[in-house]
This record gives C-alpha cells, structure tokens and sequence, in this order.
C-alpha cells in the first residue's frame, strides 16, 4: 500500500487516480524498451505473455486505455451496421463517446438489467432474426465488475450459461473486465476461472491493480492479430512502451494482493454512510470497492456534496442529481475511510442545519 500522508487528500472519485509506487517508478526508469510497433519491446512483451498466461490465453496487446481495447474489441469481432447487445447502463456504451457507433460503426442494444447482470433470457430476445432488413447482432457485450451498478459480479453460472448459448448462436461475447481482478478476488476464483468461456476480454492495470496507465486485451492469436491492426489504425501503436509495461508487470503480480483490503474498506465506508441521515445506500450489496450512495433525503444534490466534501479534502464523484460515487484503492487507508465518513457526517449535519433553519 502506498503511504499516505495523514492531512492528505482522501481521493474516492475513482481508483483510476493511484499513484505508481516506488517499485514502479525503478522498474520504469530501468526498463528494457525497444520498438513495440515493431513487437521489438521486450517489456512490452514480457506483460504482454504474463497477462495471456493468468487468463489462460493464447495472446494479449497492451494498450493505453481500456476505451480504446474495448473499441478495438468491438472493431475485430463485427462489421459496420451490426448490433452490439449490452446492459443499458454499460460503460461502454455510455462512457466511451458512443466510439462503437462513430468508430467501429455499430449501434448498441441495450437493455436494462437488474445489478446489470444480464442473462441469457434477456439477451436472447434482442438477438435479431437472420434477415436482410435487420441489422445483425454481431458481439454480445459483459462488463465484470459493473461500474454504474456499484461493483456488481456476475455469477459464475450465469456468465457460462451466456456464453454457451452465444456460441450455439455463432455471436461472440466480449467481457470488460476492466475490475475482473476484483471480481476473482471477491469470488474467490482465478481470473482464468471466471473468464474461461469469454472470446475476449479487456481488463485494466490502471484501476485497482494500480499501474500509472494501461490496460490489457486477451484472447486468442487470431484475435489478437487482427486487434493489433485496428490498434494501430486508431492510433494505438506505442514505440517505446516499456517504460509504461514495466509498470503493469508489478501492477499485474502485486496489484490483486491489496483488492481484499479495498473491499473491506468500502464496506466500511458503505456502513458509515449509511448511518447518515438522509443518506440511502444498501451496505450489503457491496461486493467489491465502489459504493453508491443516494443523497435526495438530505435535500441537497450529489454536487452540493460533492462541493463540501471537497472542502474538507474528501473528493466523491456525482454520478447523478442525487447519487454519489466513491471507490476505494489502494491510496485510500482504513484511516482514510474514516476520515471521509466524518466528512461526510459533517457535511451532511451541517446541511441538515441549514435546511432548518431555512
């Protein structure tokens, strides 16, 4: 874990603002590079084997962003004017600029589902039938864990039983895993294990695992050929990159050590708040290291809590007129948790009394 100053900013907006460690930075100043267009960088390749070795994969490509390993995903399993079926509330269908539609030129089809698990029962009804005045389904879409549903984990049997019934369909299915480490570690399972029947899956060193940047897409070597031309067609193609891969190695190999930590301190920030008046969020629920909480009973929105969090050198992300985020990593201590419970307690106190007296 990294050290955190005691007067420190408590920074919960998201676990994508880690700082690298020290053993990091030696790793990036000593890195042995050379030319990854080229597939020449030895670093590069080395986390390149690395992570196809965990999933049990015939290959993986290193990227600068998980966005853009999504977008090549979808880019190498589908055509233009195919159909990709995700969850309504999908990162990337709602945080990826609509890439899907302006880049790869597909249209999302969406559906709402509960904790944003799909299942095949849902899925199944918006695969389109096989005629030429309908767009084709061409990749079913999976995020584990889910952002925007708090950090919610599919169930193993009903990822498998999707995937299953995806491939009797002929249609891939590709998994933004981009927290599948906090997924595995919440299930107790290997990533192996819980992405096994997936045809792709993009997973994230930047996030939980810690490393300053990247993220990484697996599957098999055909894919993998083909995402790396789309990569380089959208500009992905990184010369030197080792400096950045020597990075994700520790990140890789030390990152999924400190997830039990981060879950368990956002189960404790999640009882603190719900402790709070006004402050609606269930605590169980909370699987892994985001928490949700809903604000409206303060009778204040998320960014006037936001604001006044900020105040007190306490960051939250709204996500909503009255829904606040707040993600735990590796940056944030017990000590931390609490520090932004207080905060908010007195944000919340201190609102409450205005209010009355308005």
């Amino acid at each position: 874990m990294h050290d955190v100053a005691p007067c420190s900013v408590v920074d919960l907006r998201s676990d994508t603002v880690t700082r690298p460690t020290p053993a990091m930075r030696r790793a990036m100043a000593e890195a042995e590079v050379g030319d990854d267009v080229y597939a020449e960088d030895p670093t590069v390749n080395r986390l390149q084997a690395r992570a196809a070795e965990m999933f049990g994969r015939d290959a993986a490509l290193f990227f600068p962003s998980g966005s853009m390993a999504n977008l090549v995903a979808v880019k190498s399993w589908t055509q233009p004017g195919m159909e990709v079926i995700c969850d309504a509330r999908a990162h990337i269908c709602n945080y990826e600029l609509a890439a899907m539609s302006a880049i790869a030129g597909c249209m999302p089809r969406t559906m709402p589902a509960p904790d944003g698990v799909l299942t095949w029962e849902l899925i199944e009804p918006l695969i389109r039938p096989k005629m030429y005045i309908y767009a084709q389904t061409g990749l079913i879409e999976l995020e584990n864990t889910h952002n925007m549903h708090g950090g919610t984990i599919y169930p193993q049997d009903v990822t498998d039983t999707i995937c299953d019934h995806a491939r009797e369909a002929g249609i891939p299915v590709h998994l933004d895993g981009a927290r599948i480490f906090n997924a595995a570690v919440a299930l107790g399972r290997s990533v192996t294990e819980i992405t096994r029947k997936c045809d792709s899956v993009m997973f994230a060193l930047s996030k939980g695992l810690g490393a300053p940047v990247g993220s990484m897409l697996v599957g098999s070597r055909d894919f993998i050929d083909r995402a790396r031309v789309f990569r380089k067609l959208m500009g992905g193609g990184m010369r030197q990159a080792g400096i950045l891969a020597a990075a994700g190695l520790i990140a890789l190999e030390e990152g999924p050590k400190n997830l039990p930590r981060d879950h368990e301190n956002a189960r404790r920030l999640a009882e603190g708040l719900a402790q709070l008046p006004g402050v609606a969020l269930d605590a169980k629920k909370v699987a892994t290291n985001i928490v949700f909480c809903d604000v409206a009973g303060t009778r204040h929105t998320a960014d006037e809590i936001s604001f006044e969090l900020a105040k007190r050198s306490v960051l939250a992300g709204a996500m909503g007129k009255f829904t606040i985020r707040m993600v735990t990593h590796c940056d944030v201590d017990r000590a931390g948790i609490d520090r932004a419970i207080a905060a908010f307690a007195e944000v919340v106190s201190a609102r409450g009394s205005a209010s009355a007296r308005d």
